[in-house]
């Protein structure tokens, strides 16, 4: 019954951030639905150490929707993937809940790092089209990445970083 609910939910967030579908059926066209849902399936083997069987789910989730999750990463409720062609989370990647991301986004690591290589996503995070995020930082809560920024710093919460390398232009008031 948990998997009806967590489906409907989808359905919810998805109809709500996308006003271009018309109805609940467009829903399961949509790469995004299709990635999140196998990457929980995936998730459950590699938690289970099946890792072979993870990372084939994987690996064809990403064949058909462009969107590579890694089984490994934890990612909390609500992801929301705009369009999602080319977006990459890491192994070692945690988002937090609400948080939005739109097509090209990387969520990787610098090659340089062992253990935790990928960034922590606070909850209500944008991360605009294109951005790569860099390394074991931290992107504060509700803070803004803006697109085809390269991030390799802390970003504090309530801020929106831009550019190459990315520059924080302001701090929103909460």
């Amino acid at each position: 019954m948990r998997v009806i609910k967590y489906i409907r939910s989808q359905i919810s967030l998805i109809k709500e951030k996308d006003p271009s579908l018309c109805n609940d059926l467009e829903v399961f066209l949509y790469p995004s639905f299709k990635a999140v849902i196998r990457y929980r399936i995936a998730n459950y083997f590699y938690r289970k150490r099946c890792f072979f069987i993870a990372r084939m789910i994987s690996e064809r989730t990403k064949r058909k929707t462009g969107i590579e999750i890694h089984p490994g990463a934890t990612i909390g409720k609500n992801l929301f993937i705009d369009h999602g062609m080319g977006v990459v989370i890491g192994e070692t990647s945690i988002i937090g809940n609400n948080v939005t991301m739109y097509h090209g986004v990387t969520l990787g690591g610098t090659g340089k790092e062992k253990g935790k290589r990928h960034l922590t996503v606070c909850d209500n995070v944008m991360i605009g089209a294109g951005a790569k995020v860099l390394g074991n930082i931290t992107i504060g809560e509700n803070a803004k990445i803006g697109s085809n920024a390269v991030v390799l710093k802390n970003v504090p919460s309530y801020s929106t970083v831009v550019g190459i390398p990315g520059k924080r232009k302001k701090r929103i008031k909460h």
